[in-house]
């Protein structure tokens, strides 16, 4: 540390934290030995929670000399602990305040002559952010032992109410400055722990993205809600796709493939739907962009136009590639938080969100865009989520409530093909499981999203998942 001190030459150096009664006595007994020796009381940063909310709070970490030289923290005296990563990073300079200087005048053996002058201290402001902590600790329960990440909205606002991911890790380990073996093991462990995947890490949205696909071909007269396609289990368009239910639906209106799900019916409208038209429908649902939380390295995803594919892989779109694309998979990506404020954004009529987690005024929630589509669309689409869940042949039946009307999407994300099927396909191969969704039916109060990676599909590995944490927030609204 000593060495380190050169970056603030005249700038006291801490030489130890945590220092027992029994250390104080000594050096107090030997204070006039030690005249450069100052024994301070400071206050320091304690994450009640622990785990919980680590990737959203983040944690305070000791500056290196390489940041004490730069302008960032030319403020910030050296010794101290400045926000690093999450909230704690983002609205630094508001929590920590303004520090406290007094600059004195000393003669050639250290003695003070005078005072020059004295800044006194400026007190760190508070924060409140949105999050609801039961219901953050009770999303955080139901990944415990997996990997994934729950994210929780307010329909009507875009505020987070939840934001968890897992595996996580204690903020309270950087308290008092982590040792270089601790951070190796942290950054290295396969399993991520520094990782916010409900920001960070996109996947393929899989049959969610339905709903995306059902608007745009309602909005652009592909197919009406009583147009009907038969499913017998794949289609043949260059080569065989297949429909998850191998034996097939039968005949199958839109109601219906969005409930059980049905690809064949969207195999039918990928034909006669163009993959620019249906992009422009998932830019304007939020995908393929940021959502506007303040948290920093939230990634885009994608929303894969022929004009992408032309840039960036040199060949023009096929159109099997569309039949890909409508079920969700193919080069299409979201982030969770996209896909709940996609759901937010379906529920709440069409009003895309800022999405937020600092607290501000209900009138200062900022509408980033509004989806066109008609009240009728909405309100069928709106019907068959609920559905999905309440019909026993939905897929999502398995989020089925009986504290409170549940609607919602589920997707399984294929993971890698060519695989075997069933229990002998090895955990790194299980596809991913999805569940977006919303409740209560007809005034939604909360829109969720879900991923659960290799949870199999999303009926059986998201949807439960799902219940528990919106009857979580349901009961407490309740009380």
């Amino acid at each position: 540390r000593l060495q380190g001190a050169s970056a603030r030459p005249f700038e006291p150096v801490t030489l130890k934290q945590d220092v027992s009664f029994e250390e104080v006595a000594k050096v107090e007994a030997r204070r006039i030995d030690f005249p450069g020796l100052q024994i301070d009381v400071v206050v320091g940063r304690q994450y009640i929670y622990g785990h919980s909310s680590s990737h959203v709070l983040g944690y305070l970490g000791r500056l290196t000399p390489r940041q004490l030289r730069s302008s960032e923290y030319a403020n910030i005296p050296g010794g101290t602990f400045a926000g690093r990563f999450g909230i704690e990073k983002v609205y630094d300079d508001t929590l920590r305040g303004i520090a406290g200087k007094k600059i004195i005048e000393v003669n050639a053996l250290g003695n003070i002559i005078k005072v020059v002058r004295i800044q006194r201290p400026v007190k760190g402001k508070d924060i409140r952010l949105t999050i609801d902590i039961n219901l953050q600790v009770e999303a955080e329960r139901s990944l415990r032992g997996k990997a994934g990440a729950v994210v929780a909205l307010n329909p009507d606002t875009g505020e987070v109410l939840a934001m968890a991911s897992a595996p996580s890790f204690d903020p309270n380990i950087f308290v008092r400055g982590i040792n270089s073996g601790d951070w190796r093991r942290l950054v290295n462990d396969p399993r991520k722990p520094l990782l916010n995947r409900a920001i960070q890490s996109r996947y393929p949205p899989g049959s969610t993205f339905k709903i995306v696909t059902a608007i745009a071909a309602l909005e652009e007269g592909i197919v009406t809600k009583d147009t009907n396609y038969y499913c017998k289990g794949s289609i043949y368009f260059g080569r065989i796709f297949r429909c998850w239910k191998w034996g097939g639906h039968g005949n199958v209106n839109l109601h219906k493939a969005i409930v059980e799900s049905c690809d064949v019916y969207f195999y039918e409208i990928a034909k006669k739907l163009d993959v620019d038209t249906l992009a422009q429908y998932a830019f304007g649902f939020g995908l393929g962009r940021p959502t506007g939380i303040e948290l920093e390295g939230e990634v885009s995803g994608l929303v894969p136009t022929s004009g992408w594919k032309l840039d960036v892989k040199k060949e023009a779109w096929y159109k099997g590639e569309t039949l890909n694309t409508v079920i969700g998979q193919g080069y299409l990506s979201a982030t969770p938080i996209q896909m709940a404020r996609l759901m937010a954004a379906v529920v709440n009529g069409g009003r895309l969100y800022e999405s937020y987690l600092l607290m501000r005024p209900e009138s200062k929630a900022i509408t980033e865009s509004v989806v066109h589509v008609s009240p009728g669309n909405i309100g069928f689409i709106r019907k068959a989520l609920l559905d999905v869940v309440k019909d026993d042949g939905g897929t999502g039946r398995l989020a089925q409530s009986d504290l409170v009307a549940i609607g919602g999407k589920t997707g399984t994300t294929q993971v890698i093909g060519g695989v075997a099927r069933g229990d002998e396909i090895p955990e790194k191969y299980k596809d991913h499981a999805w569940f977006i969704g919303f409740a209560p039916g007809y005034d939604p109060q909360i829109a969720v999203a879900i991923i659960i990676e290799h949870g199999g599909h999303g009926s059986t590995g998201a949807a439960p998942i799902a219940k528990r944490i919106i009857e979580a927030y349901y009961k407490d609204r309740k009380g």
